[in-house]
């Protein structure tokens, strides 16, 4: 698929070389808090635009629902992917996953990179859960292709373990000397991906870092490791599990940040 974007990629060419990008993965929870009382898309913009990040991951994010639309006065009339990127990211890829007669909501993402090409995978194993991989291809000017991959993995240990499976036989595809950010929301939350995924030549920011995987849910109380950040053929600095307000308060899961240096 070609990507939604009003950038111009010919001009990355002239740009001088970008040696580290911020990247943040939050699960938007469909624009509402924690608790599902409150409609706070707006203020997680807020929030999203203060990290200064070059490249957001989101799952759980809205791209139509008409039943919410109806009910709330500041409901924005685009989809929350595009309501989010705003002018901060001019490129945005949506993945739709998860389909219903009121509307449907996936993964995304957004960049101030150019986004050469991008796809959905279909990753949904069995039962109500669909569930996709993001796969863009990023310009960013000075380095090989940047391959991002935004996923949200199935509650079901054995969907999970079927899932990464497939996320290695992607990355097998790729070219191996291009890096890689993979990032979202695996809900491991008996810490069985690394060991996967270290296989696939994956390393993940916060293990690398600390040892263990951050824990990112609930955001009230964070108890569980959600929450990756992996990469390949880069490096990771500084990783900050965003758990204080206003973060708290603007969705179940703590957001995840670092910088990746290529």
């Amino acid at each position: 698929m070609t990507p939604t974007s009003s950038s111009q990629n010919h001009l990355t060419n002239k740009a001088p070389p970008v040696h580290s990008i911020k990247v943040l993965t939050v699960n938007t929870h469909k624009g509402f808090n924690w608790l599902n009382r409150r409609f706070i898309l707006p203020e997680l913009r807020d929030a999203v635009r203060t990290t200064s990040s070059d490249l957001v991951f989101l799952q759980e994010v809205l791209g139509n629902n008409d039943n919410h639309g109806a009910r709330f006065d500041n409901w924005p009339d685009a989809p929350h992917y595009e309501y989010l990127a705003d002018s901060m990211w001019p490129d945005f890829a949506y993945g739709r996953n998860a389909v219903y007669p009121e509307g449907h909501h996936g993964n995304a993402l957004l960049s101030k990179f150019p986004i050469l090409h991008y796809e959905n995978l279909d990753v949904s194993i069995s039962g109500t859960e669909e569930r996709g991989f993001l796969h863009a291809i990023l310009d960013v000017p000075g380095q090989a292709d940047l391959h991002a991959i935004c996923v949200h993995l199935g509650l079901r240990e054995r969907h999970r373990r079927k899932q990464l499976r497939l996320l290695c036989r992607l990355l097998d595809r790729l070219p191996p000397d291009d890096p890689v950010i993979v990032a979202g929301d695996f809900n491991d939350w008996r810490n069985r991906a690394d060991e996967r995924l270290g296989r696939c030549g994956l390393k993940e920011a916060f293990v690398t870092a600390t040892g263990s995987p951050a824990k990112s849910f609930p955001v009230q109380w964070p108890l569980l490791c959600l929450d990756r950040i992996y990469v390949r053929n880069l490096t990771t600095h500084g990783p900050e599990t965003l758990y204080r307000r206003p973060w708290s308060h603007l969705s179940d899961h703590a957001p995840l940040s670092v910088e990746v240096r290529f």
